[in-house]
């Protein structure tokens, strides 16, 4: 096994509620917290969507009622983690070969009965065509993941 040439991608929050609370709202309300201007679509966002099963897709809704793939699940163990993958190439298009496709797992960590840590790790982004610029646009340019999991927490915290 040879070792990765980009390197993961880390982000972590913290939310106030329970574990399982905390998963069931990230995954049942992704659309709540994902930021509208971060899709892929030709038609502007008004949904994101995390089918709750393995094999079940993840994507985006446009407001003409297009869908826009961004990957499939690959592991669903609530209310602990779930692996995706992140099919969306350096050039910000869905790419449907499994084997140019990225992971993302989300972790979920009890601390304490109300509060949640929320762990994300985003790897193998030396499979993605172009995967250097999807790198360099999360860490860089977009701020990273733990950007958009402390906007998970925020509006989590806002509706419980």
């Amino acid at each position: 096994m040879s070792t990765p040439t980009i390197p993961a991608l880390n982000g972590t929050a913290t939310v106030a509620l329970p574990q399982e609370r905390a998963f069931r709202f990230f995954t049942e309300n992704f659309g709540s917290w994902w930021p509208a201007d971060y899709h892929i679509g030709q038609s502007d966002m008004v949904d994101a969507v995390i089918e709750p099963s393995v094999g079940g897709r993840w994507f985006e809704r446009g407001a003409d009622g297009s869908e826009c793939d961004w990957g499939r699940v690959l592991a669903w163990e609530p209310p602990h983690r779930f692996l995706v993958t992140w099919q969306i190439n350096g050039s910000w298009q869905f790419d449907p070969d499994p084997a140019h496709a990225s992971e993302i797992e989300v972790r979920f960590v009890p601390e304490g009965p109300e509060q949640t840590r929320v762990e994300l790790e985003h790897r193998h982004l030396d499979r993605l065509v172009d995967g250097q610029a999807i790198h360099d646009a999360i860490a860089i340019q977009g701020g990273g993941w733990s950007t958009l999991l402390e906007l998970f927490a925020k509006t989590a915290a806002a509706q419980s």
